[in-house]
């Protein structure tokens, strides 16, 4: 029998004591033995943040993201390995898809993310300076440094390889080292995906390790610095949450559980609408993708009781067409639950739901099981299961428990405020949906149920052309939810990265600050030099050189001329009575001539290491500019982002962020904003990929 070994500090091991055994979905038949006693978890913990996360926060956010594009390459090369394998645990090649290659579409995404927004540094300034003082001289701002701990990701069945990525990716762009815990009834899976990690070389040593079995007392030895996550049942999740360990060392804990997600039919959705079949569809699709074991799997279906009838006979014919069986069929089209463990689990939860106010309309027992082909009497195969709750305002069963399987309920609402209540019900929840077409009745029910939910979808005939889904989670959006959902946050975009680093206000001189975040900000000194910084490659940019331009006067000329050009006919800018009557009491320039006339101000013509103009950020106009001022140029190097040479053939450049300041003669600022500049490199560095 194959041992499923742990990766621990450095090596493959397998523990000694009482073994789990890990079952084929399909076959029924043992594929694997699971045993984590006696490793030595507390050196574990150790390693990690000796080795592996002294490593990662030596790295630059840059360098992370680079690292992190290349395993996801890796992985994907080497994709169909783990399809084999995802077989084992009854998914159709659709589910594995969603799994595998959604996991490592999110590693691609959080480093493209990082190669977007981040610095080439491992320090993160957060925001811009906040003056604590009249002379602006004591200031502060909000920087973030990686955490000298590890991160404890302890993880669901369903989704062994995304569930894993989802949560390593921003781990990873912190800085911070991860040590894995899968689910046993998956763990296969995970641990080939290590495996395929480890082996690629791409990250330094501890920077991932496995545990493949129980997690024994390592929760004992965790510290401060540390941070656990947790994605699974409630009921497992709050006796984590509450371990001693965890509140003694205010230990970070995310949680992220099962919820009895809704989707509701707008009063106004008719069988004759797109958005009626849009929503049989999307029901069904939650019911038997991954056979319903999915935390974000729409459980209360919640319908106009006018619309019942015609909902429940395009439901039943819908799901009479699910093939259930071996994925490797080509006619299934829904496999097998992880494990007759779990199989058992969900029977048990219909039957709780049976005897309290529900009753069956298809599937709700093994004997309505029908399985396409042969070869899998001994799998783990539960039917799909659509239940009616005709009163849910009476039997509060069908709001708090749930089948994780195929299984869903109907329930009928009377008016609006009943579908918002039915909703509130579930105590909290990941993903919730509305479909209808009308969009007054989107705003009431997503403004009086958003407080419920992690995640809200309003799908209507323009939206469902190119929605993901109800149940996707999404690299840039939050994955998480409120009440019984577990009360946690995960992905998000970077906001999730920031949940494993510490943020520090730091108090000083804008000089200092400076220095830091090696990132100028204003109020700090400046360099200047003879030679204009249009002129300098980017490696012989300084942070915090400075330009000061010659000045210019504006004239009514001016004004005028670039009226004509732009069309802008703006009255403060050409009418003299109506200006005369505004706030400004005078005619004054264009804004954006203000702009234009800075550049023409500080642009070096000639032809050098400036490539292009990459963009504007923050633009903010202070002081109207009137006929006879004169403006002056401060442009200053606030910060440089090296940006990674992907072929031979590329100029190789970074990306310049420049403070301008536009003063008038009382040297006032007029406009403050930063413009953003390619700028060529002196050296390129591609590397061919092996």
């Amino acid at each position: 029998m194959q041992q499923l070994t742990s990766y621990i500090s450095g090596a493959w091991v397998y523990g000694q004591g009482k073994e789990r055994a890990i079952q084929h979905a399909v076959s029924g038949t043992t594929l694997y033995q699971v045993c984590s006693d006696g490793l030595p978890l507390k050196d574990s913990l150790n390693y990690a943040r000796q080795i592996g996360g002294k490593a990662l926060s030596a790295m630059t956010f840059q360098q992370r993201a680079q690292m992190m594009k290349a395993i996801a390459k890796h992985l994907l090369a080497n994709k169909e390995s783990l399809y084999q394998i995802s077989a084992e645990t009854g998914a159709t090649h659709a589910d594995g898809w969603v799994d595998i290659e959604g996991g490592i579409a999110t590693l691609f995404a959080y480093a493209g993310l990082a190669g977007r927004e981040l610095p080439d540094d491992t320090l993160w300034p957060e925001d811009e300076l906040i003056p604590l003082s009249k002379q602006s001289q004591f200031a502060a701002r909000h920087v973030l440094t990686s955490r000298p701990g590890v991160a404890l990701h302890i993880n669901a069945f369903n989704f062994p390889c995304w569930g894993m990525l989802e949560k390593l990716a921003p781990t990873w762009l912190a800085g911070m080292p991860a040590i894995i815990k899968p689910a046993t009834a998956s763990a296969q899976l995970t641990q080939a995906m290590v495996k395929l990690i480890i082996d690629s070389g791409l990250v330094p040593e501890g920077a991932i390790q496995l545990i493949c079995g129980g997690i024994g007392d390592i929760f004992e030895h965790l510290d401060y610095h540390d941070a656990v996550t947790f994605t699974g049942s409630a009921q497992t999740g709050k006796t984590l949450r509450s371990h001693p360990r965890l509140l003694e060392k205010s230990i970070a804990f995310t949680m992220e559980a099962d919820s009895l997600n809704c989707c509701i039919l707008g009063e106004d959705v008719t069988p004759d609408m797109p958005e009626f079949a849009i929503f049989i569809k999307e029901v069904v699709r939650e019911m038997t993708t991954k056979a319903g074991q999915k935390c974000t799997a729409i459980r209360r279906v919640i319908v106009p009781a006018a619309q019942m009838e015609a909902v429940q006979h395009a439901l039943l014919k819908r799901l009479s067409g699910v093939t259930v069986g071996d994925p490797a069929n080509p006619e299934v089209r829904m496999g097998a639950l992880i494990n007759l463990e779990q199989r058992d689990d969900v029977q048990e939860k219909v039957d709780d739901l049976l005897h309290n106010g529900c009753e069956p309309l298809c599937g709700g027992s093994l004997s309505a099981l029908k399985l396409t082909g042969t070869g899998a009497e001994n799998g783990a195969f539960y039917p799909p299961t659509l239940l009616y709750c005709a009163d849910p305002f009476h039997h509060l069963t069908v709001h708090n428990t749930e089948a994780f399987g195929p299984v869903a309920t109907l329930m009928p609402y009377q008016n609006r405020q009943q579908a918002i209540e039915l909703a509130l019900l579930g105590q909290g929840s990941l993903a919730g949906s509305l479909v209808t077409a009308d969009e007054r009745i989107a705003a009431e029910v997503i403004r009086a149920t958003a407080c419920a939910h992690g995640r809200m979808l309003i799908l209507d005939r323009n939206s469902a052309v190119e929605s993901t889904g109800h149940g996707s989670p999404l690299p840039m959006l939050v994955h998480g939810g409120p009440g019984r959902a577990g009360g946690g946050e995960e992905l998000g975009g970077l906001r999730a990265v920031k949940h494993y680093m510490q943020r520090t206000a730091i108090q000083g001189s804008p000089s200092m600050l400076a220095s830091i975040g090696r990132e100028w900000v204003r109020g700090a000194s400046v360099i200047e030099e003879q030679v204009h910084p249009f002129r300098k490659y980017f490696e012989q940019l300084s942070i915090g050189e400075s330009l000061l331009t010659a000045r210019r006067t504006i004239t009514e000329a001016d004004i005028v001329n670039f009226g004509c050009l732009s069309g802008d006919h703006f009255y403060a800018h050409m009418d003299k009575i109506g200006a005369a009557e505004s706030l400004f009491g005078e005619r004054v320039a264009h804004g954006y001539f203000v702009v234009s006339a800075a550049a023409g101000l500080f642009v070096d013509p000639g032809v050098g290491p400036v490539i292009a103009n990459y963009g504007m950020e923050n633009l903010r106009f202070i002081e109207p500019v009137k006929i006879g001022d004169t403006i002056q140029v401060r442009l200053t190097c606030k910060k440089k982002i090296k940006k990674v040479q992907k072929t031979a053939e590329d100029k190789p450049h970074g990306v310049v962020v420049w403070d301008v300041q536009v003063l008038n003669q009382h040297q006032q600022p007029v406009a403050l904003y930063s413009i953003l500049t390619l700028v060529a490199r002196q050296n390129g560095d591609f590397i061919p990929s092996a």
